[in-house]
């Protein structure tokens, strides 16, 4: 079968499992749909998210403001637009630096096994002691409340995840007929690990960075109600909803749009993961 072929032979199973996962194709296009807004926030928001006006203070949802305003005059769909590209920006690059930093430290843990693997796996069960937002609280404490302290905390604080993932995995590839063909053959460590093993794990570290986005977007909107993480002005989900704390009596409205944003956005990457778990598993067809 030439390349052609099984290009389309995948496409074919992919469509035919994804016919089967309605919901999961639903949480991908809710994620999609996300992802246009954090993208297009300039072009679809067109009102200043930081802009006041005194005469609009608190008022409820209209046509000139279909998410209504804040208790200072600021467009809520400007303000929740805005709020996409931070959260989606804090969620993603945080689970990418976990995983920058996680999957070598456990690659290496799981290949080289021994001393190397003791003194890793201690320290991670050291550091899953501290609870997630405990952990991610305590650094931003420490560096400085900021989106990229925030990012680099909730980052730090889901590492140890993917570190014990990928040792299980490679602990179990190694054990794997191809992998001892590689090593018969002369193949390095390097190239084992980077030609062999690591490519049959990715889809397995793929998925739990999929489930692992939604933990670190609720980390950024918690730590930025509690001012550690985005600072006022600047349009957060987590600053969003603080504000709207004082006023859940006079204008709702405030606080219905943030946390639908975050319940929506959470809710469609834990579908479009699971999904993805299924659709990427081999045993499947």
């Amino acid at each position: 079968m030439g390349p052609e072929g099984a290009a389309g032979g995948w496409l074919r199973r992919g469509w035919r499992r994804a016919r089967r996962r309605p919901a999961s194709v639903a949480g991908a296009l809710v994620v999609l749909g996300f992802v246009t807004l954090a993208l297009g926030a300039p072009w679809i928001a067109r009102t200043d998210p930081l802009q006041t006006d005194w005469s609009r203070i608190r008022k409820a949802p209209s046509w000139a403001h279909p998410l209504g305003t804040d208790d200072l005059g600021r467009d809520g769909l400007a303000r929740v637009v805005w709020g996409t590209r931070i959260s989606m920006q804090a969620g993603v690059f945080s689970i990418l630096f976990a995983m920058a930093v996680g999957v070598p430290v456990g690659l290496s843990a799981g290949y080289y096994r021994g001393a190397l693997d003791q003194v890793v796996m201690r320290l991670t069960d050291a550091w899953l002691a501290f609870p997630f937002l405990v952990l991610a609280i305590g650094l931003v404490t420490i560096l400085g409340p900021s989106l990229v302290n925030a990012t680099l905390a909730i980052g730090l604080g889901a590492t140890p995840t993917f570190i014990r993932l990928t040792r299980g995995l490679v602990l179990a590839a190694q054990e794997e007929d191809y992998v001892q063909a590689a090593r018969a053959l002369g193949g390095g460590d390097l190239r084992l690990m980077a030609r062999h093993i690591l490519p049959n794990i990715a889809s397995a570290l793929l998925v739990q960075a999929t489930v692992s986005i939604p933990t670190a977007i609720i980390g950024e909107a918690v730590l930025s109600f509690l001012g550690l993480g985005v600072q006022p002005p600047a349009p957060s989900w987590g600053t969003m909803l603080n504000a709207a704390q004082q006023f859940l009596e006079s204008a709702p409205w405030m606080a219905w749009w943030p946390g639908l944003a975050i319940f929506s956005l959470t809710l469609a990457f834990n579908l479009a993961g699971d999904g993805l778990r299924d659709a990427l598993d081999p045993r499947d067809y």
